[in-house]
């Protein structure tokens, strides 16, 4: 008796371990339709998020809204520069922690596809390669060599070692299921030839010894050799085809948006399209999505690459830069994501038979399942945000001027010509001075009322301030697309010697670009003086003293220790003075409530930004260029036939993390370059201000579908509006509602022909005070049809605004 109750326990025992140790350690493998887990065929929609572009507090909530998203999977890039900012010397700390954040997507019950890379591009400083890689004796970049080759495995083989050592990878139990080697090398694989695609099957026998036990896979790479698979980016990927019958067809970079740069205007993708394209490539076979970016974040520090790459990533991100949801992009995405999954079964079982329906409607047939779906129109709200401002006032300002009239003889460099601005600097700042002495004769003829000579300066990247005998005389800049560009600007020369001081600026080192790491920063020349009585003088071969950063980085002003060792003033007197190179200080207590905070930069100009000896970034407020003409989502879309913000500043707010701020005395620091007027620079915060929805009496309704599907005779359900507010707000008012049919878009609705007169007072009744509200769209609930025999719809906007608590005696 006892032995068969211990052979029933044992046996028990004996299958339970075995179940669970399969339920630790899965497979993931892939046929030609799809990943599989665990031998199951998925349909994984998959989103991007970068660690080092939020901060960890930030983490848990935007994998959490990831996933209510209909999201199965996490992305990230790995960003090397970040992880050994110098040779041999690593950094897995704060937002660089990337173990805490592959947990945090397992915890939230989420996969992760790392991109190793380790070129990253995603317009990040020096496309993620450490700037230390530059001067490893005899590399090249991306090539069949072997110094870069050594330094790429070593990388490589950190990142794969601490995922395995922390069981991170699925065959281990953990949730990484894709990773990624190299990074769209398609291009220039062909423009190197044989040397190329020597480096692409190295990096993937490289990968694929390391035994992670999940696939592997090259974006943009058509040669990628098995087993890696190689992948689609782009706007749209429904024409993309694996290289080979077996491997299934994954989307690694659906372009959710575009990226911005300083001086240029915001991309917005509409929704609608974004919606089609995703469908479509799901109806031709596709079975992995990922969005990129589905939260962009902030390039914090000197991150941000390009260069001119804007301090924002927001990359109109179905969850904006601050953390919250960016309504309809969220909403509709969510609803495609629910619709496509109860096709999951038959769509990764059998081959499509596409049939089309119309410019926005495709059908997709699977013997016995038919799958229509209205990409355009989708019952979900739409959400205005708005900048307000918040109960902290800024302390008083103080300032120091940056010293321009002396160098450090200590670290100064004086050379014969002119020196490539990274190669003396090592990006240890965006500052460098190129300083020369001229000698003017008394008998010029400018300096008895003749014209004005001329500086000439032929720069490589990215900006210049030209100072003569301390003070400013002018600034130039180039764009992202053209880097080079020249000063010209009449001098104010002085008999006797004239100090010439030339202060070159990196916005942000190239990401993109063949062998991107050889291209130049800074002033290379000709640098010549023009209008003097014997004509052209060059300076370009004269001497040269150069001193890296600035005085105030030197001191550390902008970190709550440093500050103290110098004098400060009273920043009124500075401003009146409109003195350029001028750092700013003030303190501020940290607002209430648990809005995201940002800084409005408005009266300033161009510099960075401290708090709490943290970078916020760099700020320019750079006026944008673009055609804002009206976005229509019909037709192919690219980055310019949605823009956004023409003759406004392309970036006024930045982003500051609640988790940077002490209760009390925050300091806040600005260096800034050309001047401005610190006592206008306000802390605001982000919220959303309306909510609109705009839905008819007989839209598409998943629910109704699927009845209709599965062929059972239930009675039809109409549709609803759902309003909802942010978290900590209430709808306080109505500001627009007709049953009818109205006309306009949010912000902008009007009554039409057709309005119920009760719309006010439904819509009033059931939302007014709540943080939520839901109304169904029918003549009945509006007491009577206002208009028989015409399609209604029922349009709202409404107000949100803090919660405010009654109290009762």
């Amino acid at each position: 008796m006892e032995t068969t109750l211990f052979s029933k326990f044992f046996f028990f025992f004996c299958f339970a371990s075995c179940l669970w140790s399969q339920l630790l350690h899965a497979t993931v493998t892939y046929d030609r339709k799809a990943i599989l887990i665990n031998g199951q065929r998925r349909i994984l929609f998959s989103g991007s998020i970068h660690y080092p572009r939020s901060t960890p507090d930030m983490w848990e909530d935007l994998i959490q809204k990831a996933k209510e998203g209909g999201l199965d999977v996490v992305e990230t890039y790995v960003f090397w520069n970040v992880h050994e900012p110098s040779q041999g010397n690593y950094n897995f700390e704060g937002r660089y922690d990337l173990v805490r954040f592959v947990k945090t997507i397992q915890k939230a019950g989420l996969y992760a596809h790392l991109r190793i890379g380790p070129y990253v591009c995603a317009e990040w400083n020096f496309g993620g390669f450490p700037v230390w890689l530059k001067y490893v004796p005899g590399i090249s970049f991306r090539t069949d060599n072997e110094p870069f080759k050594r330094a790429m495995q070593g990388f490589t083989e950190k990142i794969v070692g601490m995922m395995k050592s922390e069981q991170l990878f699925e065959s281990q139990g953990g949730p990484i299921i894709l990773s990624q080697i190299e990074n769209e090398y398609g291009a220039q694989s062909k423009l190197q030839g044989a040397a190329g695609q020597n480096y692409v099957n190295w990096a993937a026998k490289m990968a694929v010894e390391m035994g992670t036990g999940v696939p592997w896979v090259m974006c943009k790479e058509d040669d990628a050799p098995d087993p890696v698979i190689n992948t689609c980016n782009g706007f749209y990927c429904d024409k993309f085809t694996p290289n080979r019958p077996y491997k299934p067809m994954i989307w690694t970079e659906a372009w959710s948006g575009w990226f911005t740069e300083f001086g240029g205007p915001l991309h917005k993708r509409p929704v609608q399209d974004l919606a089609f394209a995703v469908a479509r490539f799901i109806i031709r076979g596709g079975s992995f999505v990922n969005y990129y970016m589905y939260h962009g974040g902030t390039n914090f520090g000197r991150t941000a690459g390009g260069p001119f790459i804007a301090t924002s990533y927001d990359y109109d991100a179905p969850v904006d830069e601050y953390g919250l949801i960016r309504q309809p992009k969220y909403g509709h995405l969510k609803e495609l994501h629910r619709a496509i999954k109860m096709c999951e079964r038959p769509l990764v079982s059998t081959d499509p038979i596409v049939t089309s329906l119309g410019e926005s409607q495709q059908s997709l047939f699977t013997e016995p399942f038919l799958l229509t779906y209205n990409f355009s129109r989708v019952g979900v709200q739409t959400s205005q945000m708005q900048m307000l401002p918040t109960n902290t006032r800024l302390f008083s300002w103080e300032s120091f001027d940056e010293d321009i009239y002396s160098m450090d003889e200590s670290s100064a460099i004086t050379a014969p010509g002119l020196l490539e601005q990274i190669n003396v600097t090592r990006d240890a700042s965006d500052y460098l001075w190129y300083t020369t002495s001229v000698n003017v004769g008394s008998s010029e003829s400018f300096l008895r009322g003749g014209e004005l000579p001329t500086l000439f300066v032929q720069s490589t990247g990215h900006a210049v301030h030209v100072f003569i005998n301390g003070q400013l005389s002018g600034s130039a800049y180039g764009t992202r697309e053209y880097r080079r560009f020249a000063y010209t600007g009449k001098v104010n020369l002085r008999a006797g010697v004239n100090r010439i001081a030339l202060l070159s600026v990196a916005i942000g080192l190239p990401n993109v670009g063949e062998h991107f790491e050889t291209w130049s920063t800074g002033i290379l020349g000709p640098v010549a003086l023009h209008g003097l009585d014997q004509g052209k003088w060059d300076l370009s071969g004269q001497k040269w003293t150069y001193q890296i950063g600035l005085k105030g980085e030197a001191m550390d002003l902008a970190s709550p220790t440093g500050i103290s060792s110098v004098a400060w003033m009273q920043s009124a007197i500075v401003v009146q003075r409109n003195q350029p190179l001028t750092w700013h200080k003030t303190y501020f207590d940290a607002p209430e409530g648990d809005e995201p905070l940002a800084l409005d930069m408005e009266g300033m100009g161009k510099g960075q930004i401290w708090i709490n000896g943290q970078s916020i970034g760099r700020y320019w407020m750079a006026y944008a260029t673009g055609n804002c003409n009206d976005c229509n989502y019909a037709g192919s879309f690219r980055p310019p036939k949605c823009q956004l913000g023409c003759g406004q500043p392309t970036q006024r707010w930045y982003h500051v993390p609640r988790s940077w701020l002490k209760p009390t005395q925050n300091l806040l620091v600005i260096f800034e370059e050309l001047g401005g007027d610190p006592s206008r620079i306000s802390l605001v915060k982000r919220s959303v201000s309306s909510v609109c929805a705009d839905v008819s009496e007989f839209h598409p309704n998943i629910k109704n579908w699927h009845i209709e599907s599965y062929g059972k005779s239930e009675e039809f359900r109409p549709p609803k509006v759902h309003l909802h507010c942010s978290p900590g707000q209430t709808i306080s008012s109505i500001k627009f509602a007709s049953f009818g049919t109205p006309l306009g878009t949010c912000g902008n609705y009007e009554q039409g022909a057709c309005h119920s007169p009760s719309s006010y007072a439904i819509i009033e009744k059931r939302c007014i005070g709540k943080p939520r509200c839901t109304v169904t769209v029918s003549n009945r609930n509006f007491g009577q049809d206002p208009c028989p025999n015409v399609m209604k719809r029922l349009s709202v906007e409404a107000v949100c605004a803090p919660t405010t608590t009654n109290w009762r005696g």
